[in-house]
C-alpha cells in the first residue's frame, strides 16, 4: 500500500466527516475529488474506511457528500437529540417532522429517478401536501377505538395533525412552533436549513446540492418506513 495514497483518503475522509463536500469545480477539494475517482487504491481505501464508521457516500454534480448511516450513534441523531434539534417533544410530534420531510422529498422527485421537476417548496404547500396525505385516516378518526391508535401509526399521526389550528400567529406574522400546522412545517424547514440541505429566500425554499446528493442517491435503495406505511394505506 502506497503511504501517499493513504494518507490522501485519510485527507478525504477527514474533509467528508467533518460536513464539508469535495467537489470538481472547488479550488480547495479539487485534487481530492480527482484523486478519489481516478486513484482505484485512495477510492478503496476512503470508501472502506467511510462504510467502517457507517457513513454513506453519495455523489452528485462532480461533487461528494456523505451522510450517516442508521443508528449512527458518532455522526447521526438519537431521537431524543433529535427531537431537541428540531424543537419538538413528543414521539407523534417527530414522526409529524418526519413525514413533513418526506413530503418534502416527494415533492421534488416523483419516483427514484435525479429529475428535480419543481425549483422550489413553500410552506402552504407542505401544508396542503400533508392534509392530502392524511385525509384517508382522519375520515377514519370517528370510527376508530383512540385507545387502541398505535404509536406511529397513520392514525395517530392524522390526530396529531388534526388536533392542530392551521396558524397561531402574532399580529400577521405566523411564526415556527409546535403549536399550528403552518408552525410545524416551519419548525421542520428550519431544521433542514440549519442541516445546510435547504436554503430560503422569500418564503420560497430551495434544495441545496446536498440535498440532491442524499436523496437520489438513498430514495431508491434505502426504502424508508414512511414510504411503506404511505403504500400501505394507499392499498388499504
Amino acid at each position: 500500500m502506497d503511504n501517499k495514497n493513504m494518507d490522501t483518503a485519510i485527507d478525504i475522509v477527514t474533509t467528508l466527516m467533518t460536513g464539508n463536500e469535495i467537489g470538481k469545480n472547488d479550488k480547495k477539494t479539487k485534487a481530492l475529488y480527482e484523486e478519489f475517482n481516478d486513484n482505484s487504491e485512495v477510492y478503496d481505501i476512503a470508501t472502506s474506511m467511510l462504510k467502517k464508521m457507517n457513513l454513506s457516500v453519495y455523489e452528485y454534480s462532480d461533487s461528494i457528500y456523505v451522510s450517516p448511516g442508521d443508528n449512527n450513534r458518532i455522526f447521526g441523531y438519537t431521537n431524543d437529540e433529535l427531537k431537541r434539534e428540531i424543537g419538538v417533544r413528543l414521539n407523534k410530534e417527530l414522526y409529524l417532522c418526519y413525514l413533513i420531510i418526506y413530503n418534502i422529498m416527494t415533492w421534488f422527485y416523483a419516483s427514484t429517478d435525479s429529475v428535480t421537476y419543481n425549483d422550489y417548496i413553500k410552506v402552504d404547500d407542505i401544508v396542503e401536501i400533508t392534509d392530502n396525505i392524511l385525509k384517508k385516516s382522519v375520515d377514519e378518526l370517528a370510527i376508530v377505538d383512540m385507545s387502541v391508535v398505535e404509536e406511529g401509526s397513520f392514525k395517530e399521526l392524522a390526530l396529531a395533525w388534526e388536533d392542530l389550528p392551521m396558524v397561531v400567529s402574532e399580529g400577521s406574522t405566523a411564526k415556527a412552533g409546535k403549536g399550528s400546522r403552518i408552525g410545524m412545517v416551519k419548525m421542520t424547514l428550519n431544521f433542514l436549513v440549519k442541516q445546510d440541505l435547504m436554503v430560503e429566500n422569500m418564503e420560497r425554499y430551495y434544495p441545496k446540492k446536498r440535498f440532491k446528493a442524499i436523496v437520489t442517491g438513498f430514495y431508491e435503495e434505502n426504502k424508508s418506513r414512511l414510504y411503506e406505511l404511505l403504500n400501505t394505506e394507499k392499498e388499504l
